[in-house]
């Protein structure tokens, strides 16, 4: 289902080669637009004009030769394992006309250790867009893949908009907390990654809203999950699964100082502190998960600024709970 083009130029991009690649035929659109009824339908025959508008092109993200990974190494240390293996699919396609091919990986780790935030650095490392899903909050199975026109309010799934809406043909989908997933047995929503998660049958993937086939093949999926025992096995089977353990002290306290670094950069404030925390400082954050460093960070420039001060102190951080214990994690 795809035609690729020259190469054309990728802005933006680390890595700046895409192919272009069609996602859907417009002769398929033309004619389920043609079949629907004048004045019914409001909401997919708007779908249906957007395709059309939007065409069906989109980059297909291409390395010109192998990234360099050693920032992303030294940012994910509690990472290497996953680095390893994306740096391995990479080296296969780069010298080559085959496109980017990540198998579906599945990240197992406590909450807070960093699962979501790689999902966004691997998206930024390729070049390509993101969507994300919380399955915690889901319980409709039509979240991936839509729901039939048939019913009120009824909408594309995920999938499909991101692809449509989307500058990409290749972008990261994230499936956070995939072992959270709920709903009925007639709403698993899990039940569309069956398909979407094998290349050949993901390649003509068909929304029930728009039921115009889209390939989904190029897509890049990251799920996460806190315990792989709720997640069914013929699942687990189409992912590379990764159990991913907190930074260890040193790795928590490097993390914590990259963090202090970025958040200094960032802001026009920043200037106004230090341009290195103190030992002390660090090592109270080498007991926290690193998704709880940056609203730390916060509150102790917050409170080093009321106090008028250059340089944060132990005074200035909020009460440290430090790090959770990995409740339904399996070691």
């Amino acid at each position: 289902m795809s035609s690729a083009n020259e190469l054309v130029a990728l802005p933006r991009s680390g890595l700046p080669i895409a192919n272009m690649r069609h996602v859907y035929r417009v002769g398929d659109v033309e004619r389920r637009l043609t079949k629907l009824p004048p004045k019914e339908h409001e909401s997919l025959r708007a779908t249906y004009e957007r395709m059309l508008e939007k065409g069906p092109e989109r980059f297909q993200v291409k390395p010109s030769g192998l990234p360099v990974m050693d920032p992303l190494y030294e940012e994910l240390p509690n990472f290497h394992e996953v680095l390893d293996d994306v740096k391995r699919q990479l080296v296969l396609c780069q010298d080559s006309q085959d496109a980017l091919e990540i198998t579906p990986l599945l990240l197992l780790g406590p909450p807070g250790v960093g699962k979501t935030h790689f999902a966004r650095m691997l998206a930024r490392l390729l070049g390509t867009g993101m969507g994300f899903l919380s399955m915690s909050s889901m319980t409709a199975g039509w979240v991936l893949s839509g729901a039939s026109s048939q019913w009120k309010g009824a909408r594309p799934g995920k999938v499909f908009e991101t692809l449509v809406d989307g500058q990409y043909a290749n972008p990261v989908m994230v499936v956070d907390e995939i072992d959270k997933a709920g709903g009925e047995h007639a709403y698993d929503p899990l039940g569309a990654l069956y398909s979407l998660l094998e290349h050949e049958t993901a390649g003509s993937f068909t929304d029930e809203f728009a039921e115009v086939a889209i390939d989904a093949s190029q897509v890049v999926w990251v799920a996460t999950a806190n315990d792989e025992r709720a997640i069914p096995e013929p699942l687990l089977n189409r992912m590379n699964v990764y159990r991913v353990e907190m930074p260890d002290r040193d790795a928590a306290r490097a993390i914590a100082g990259r963090l202090y670094k970025a958040i200094r950069a960032e802001h026009d404030w920043g200037r106004r502190f230090d341009a290195e925390p103190s030992d002390a400082v660090l090592n109270r954050f080498a007991s926290l998960a690193p998704r709880e460093m940056r609203r730390a960070w916060m509150t102790a420039f917050g409170n080093a600024k009321l106090d008028g001060r250059r340089q944060v102190e132990l005074r200035d951080l909020p009460e440290l709970a430090g790090r959770r214990s990995p409740i339904g994690f399996v070691q």
